[in-house]
This record gives structure tokens, C-alpha cells and sequence, in this order.
């Protein structure tokens, strides 16, 4: 099945970066659907892009939107925050432009039979990767083998879930009986763990669980600190790093590491409030509603 995955914030992230028009060198850090990737190509010609991407299935599905375009990109399978590690295999001393696109695509979201939306009943992995070993933390691991208390820390400190003790203790109880194994399985628990109140509100009961456990298992928020921080190291000066977020939490990291370089006189801050999604962006993508833009510029 297809899904039409619209890139967040675009104009607005690729005119923030305020590339030069030849021979940009652009860092693409979460590629997802590609959309970044191909705005540039298509507006900058004999640009280079190096594209990175923790799911291996993102550059298969985006390849062939790239044949016929003005413009070299590299693609790697890696998380972002083993960034210098492919910069330096690329024989890259220094970047134009960064782009880091936190939202999950909604291909990964719909398509990837990962279990990371609450809508479909997949196997409970939630992880990046398109074939995780056996090595890899998932979903199941961290739901039939967390402490309690460990499950109701991350359901509240990465979800904000007010209703995190009641869930934690009932995947607990819930285990005891048979091995927590799908999506479907966990929503179930999450749904009987809630008040019925809670359950018919605005936002779906199970949102803010899949996401506390989705940000546990990719450990996205310590991933994102060393993405950043790797970043800025290979940003020449003059040159622009463009971050979108959508929670919270994340956009806090990114709001203190732009601080932190600007009083360090490292950088300059590009926008000093967050950029967000304009009314009519909302209207056609309900996603955006969330997505805060914020760019910074090395001195």
C-alpha cells in the first residue's frame, strides 16, 4: 500500500538554510520520504547531498525520483548520530546546510509493519530498522521485560501519558497472562488500563504510550544530542542547520543547544521563536500542527 508522505515545513527549511546556488554541500540526516532531498536537487544545480537514513526500505521506495535530476546524493543506512563517521568516509571536511526532520514519515508510520501505529495490528517492534537482529531492542522487549516502574518513567517522561502508573501496571498484569506480542495487543491493554472518559477524548488513548515507547526503544532523544553536536562540528562557517520537531521534548534539546552555541558565540540564531506550519499547511496536512522549525547559523 502507498502512502502520500507530505514533507513538513518545506519551503521554509530549505529557504532557511540559505544554501549558495553552486556546488552546495548538504547534509540530509533523516532522508524518511526524500522530500527535502528532492526540493534541493531540483533548485540547486550540482549540489551534493548526503543523505542518511536508519531505515534501510526509505532509500529503496525514494531512489528513482533522483534519475533525471542536476545533482549527486549518497545514500547511507545509519542513525544520525553516527553522522562524522560518514562524513569522513565521504571525504567531507565541512557542509553548507543540515537538515534534520524528526517526524516519523508516514510511510514508516502506515507502511512498514513495524507496529508503530495504534491503527494496525503488526508485530510490536516500533525500531527503525527494517530487519532488527536479535540483538536489537523492541517494543516486545521493553513491554514483557521492563520493570514497572521503568515502564510508567518512560510512558510519562517521553509520552507525557498523565495515566502512565495505570498503563505500566496493567502491561504488567497483562504479561503475566500471555506474552504481549502486537500493536493490537498493547492498545487493548492501554485501553482498559485508561477512563472510559480519556478513551473518547480528542487524541487517540494510545498516542502518547506508542510514542514514549517509540523514543525508547530508537533512543532518539540521546540520538538527536550527538546528531546535533556532530552536526555543527562539520558546519562551515556562515553555514545553516534547520531542525524540525514535534514534541516537546525534543524541541527543548533543540532550543538549548542553539542557546548554548549562541552564548558560546558560536552561532547565531537564525529565528529566535520556532517557525510553524501556516493555516492553509494544517488544512492539508493535519501533521504539520505540531512541526516547530528552528535554524541556526555558525559564526
Amino acid at each position: 500500500m502507498e502512502s502520500i508522505h507530505r514533507t513538513v515545513l518545506l519551503k521554509e527549511t530549505i529557504e532557511g538554510l540559505n544554501l549558495p546556488k553552486e556546488k552546495a554541500i548538504v547534509l540530509d540526516g533523516t532522508f524518511g520520504g526524500g522530500g527535502h532531498s528532492l526540493e534541493i536537487c531540483q533548485k540547486y544545480p550540482n549540489v551534493k547531498i548526503i543523505a542518511i537514513d536508519q531505515d534501510k526500505s526509505a532509500f529503496k521506495k525514494a531512489e528513482s525520483k533522483f534519475k533525471n535530476l542536476n545533482c549527486k546524493i549518497f545514500f547511507h543506512n545509519i542513525n544520525f548520530k553516527n553522522l562524522s563517521e560518514i562524513l569522513e568516509k565521504e571525504e567531507v571536511k565541512e557542509v553548507d546546510g543540515i537538515i534534520f526532520d524528526l517526524g516519523l514519515s508516514s510511510d514508516q508510520l502506515e507502511n512498514s509493519g513495524r507496529g508503530f501505529s495504534f491503527k494496525k495490528n503488526e508485530p510490536l517492534l516500533m525500531t527503525m530498522k527494517e530487519n532488527p537482529s536479535s540483538e536489537d531492542l523492541t517494543a516486545i522487549d521493553v513491554v514483557n521485560d521492563w520493570e514497572e516502574e521503568n515502564l510508567a518513567n518512560i510512558i510519562y517522561g517521553y509520552g507525557e501519558e498523565k495515566y502512565s502508573r495505570r498503563i505500566a501496571k496493567g502491561i504488567i498484569e497483562a504479561r503475566k497472562q500471555k506474552e504481549i506480542k502486537t500493536s493490537f495487543d498493547l492498545v487493548e491493554i492501554i485501553r482498559k488500563a485508561v477512563p472510559a472518559s480519556y478513551r473518547n477524548g480528542r487524541l487517540h488513548f494510545a498516542t502518547k504510550t506508542f510514542q514514549a515507547i517509540r523514543i525508547a526503544v530508537n533512543d532518539e532523544l540521546g540520538a538527536l544530542k550527538q546528531g546535533l553536536e556532530q552536526g555543527f562540528k562539520f558546519l562551515k562557517k556562515k553555514g545553516r542547520m534547520s531542525v524540525i520537531s514535534f514534541h516537546s521534548l525534543e524541541d527543548r534539546i533543540v532550543k538549548n543547544f542553539y542557546k548554548e552555541k549562541v552564548k558560546e558565540q558560536k552561532a547565531k540564531l537564525i529565528n529566535k521563536k520556532p517557525i510553524l506550519a501556516s493555516r492553509e499547511e494544517i488544512i492539508e496536512n493535519p501533521r504539520s500542527r505540531s512541526a516547530k522549525l528552528r535554524i541556526l547559523e555558525k559564526i
